[in-house]
């Protein structure tokens, strides 16, 4: 599989497109989203050298809709975004594992998913959703294939609403296999999240830094009050994680990791600089492949990976990034 200037592939690998914007299919009996944004399939090599071991700790996979069909209750349908494209990517931007996320799309049908973590020859951890009506045997069968925790996504415009008792229960139920939360929400809504929050039992992880709204006004090393409580949510709770990913969601003035770009989202980079300061040891980084649901524009996902060192400025921080932090949460058995 030939991505950017990767080499050539091999005849039996499947091959993908070096046109930055291919028209990409939805296989099976599905229709694109009118308007959806292709994910960018001829991305730069990446100038920044990742360490070795380097994990990319959030990204999906989209069917293919003909093998794993989309949920009837999405909020959209994507096109395809395999497995075998996904790893590919890996190996293009110089990474050497994966965290695969379940995607909405998908709902809790978490087949596309597990498939993609049994493909990786234990390259690959996952993170579930799940509902309450799953069985500990199912639980089992997921935590054998990889899958080492469960979302819980509170973006209105992305899934319908799930009572808090129900996700409460699901979060003390897999406690019995180690596994922790990740928690996907907007930096408005955390005040009557909070409660909820602080009560899960497990680790929780935060996606992309609790969305915060990067054009309010900075003064100094004051965030303004919405940041200033994400930052408070972190410290006073050492189980709390956070992901610094994402900036191509949250920046307002970019500029765009496009064109070869190498200061791309200088709005996004004091805030996730912050977090990787202050919380060295409990922050992940990942390039949210294949980037549903962005209405702007779609990233080269080799200068995604070229703002890496603006938020993560020395090696030592690179190190615990991504590659010391994502194995001590998915590969425990692995570290020393």
């Amino acid at each position: 599989m030939r991505i950017g200037r990767g080499p050539e592939p091999s005849d039996n690998q499947p091959r993908i497109s070096t046109t930055p914007w291919p028209n990409m299919q939805t296989s099976g009996p599905f229709d694109k989203t009118p308007g959806w944004l292709d994910w960018f399939s001829g991305p730069a090599k990446p100038r920044f050298q990742v360490p070795t071991g380097a994990v990319d700790a959030h990204c999906h996979v989209f069917g293919p809709g003909a093998e794993f069909p989309y949920a009837p209750e999405r909020k959209y349908t994507p096109c395809d975004a395999s497995k075998h494209q996904l790893y590919a990517l890996r190996d293009h931007l110089g990474f050497e594992r994966n965290v695969v996320v379940q995607a909405t799309c998908h709902g809790a049908d978490n087949r596309a998913m597990v498939d993609a973590l049994t493909s990786s020859n234990g390259k690959a951890r996952g993170v579930a959703t799940v509902k309450r009506t799953v069985t500990d045997t199912e639980l089992q069968a997921m935590h054998d294939a990889g899958v080492r925790g469960v979302r819980f996504n509170f973006v209105k415009r992305l899934v319908d609403f799930t009572p808090k008792d129900e996700l409460m229960e699901i979060a003390t139920r897999i406690q019995a296999w180690g596994w922790h939360v990740v928690i996907y929400f907007e930096a408005v809504d955390l005040p009557e999240l909070w409660d909820f929050f602080t009560a899960l039992p497990t680790t929780v992880v935060v996606d992309h830094m609790g969305r915060p709204d990067v054009s309010k006004p900075m003064n100094g090393d004051d965030f303004g009050p919405e940041f200033e409580l994400f930052l408070k949510f972190m410290r006073q709770h050492p189980n709390v994680w956070s992901k610094v990913s994402c900036p191509e969601r949250l920046s307002v003035t970019g500029p765009k990791a496009l064109n070869g770009e190498q200061n791309a989202y200088t709005d996004v980079i004091p805030f996730a600089r912050r977090v990787v300061k202050e919380f060295p040891d409990r922050v992940l980084w990942g390039t949210d492949w294949p980037h549903p649901n962005l209405k702007d524009h779609m990233p080269d996902d080799g200068l995604l990976v070229d703002f890496i060192p603006h938020i993560a400025s020395t090696a030592e921080l690179q190190h615990k990034l991504l590659v010391a932090n994502p194995m001590r949460l998915y590969w425990p058995e692995e570290v020393k």
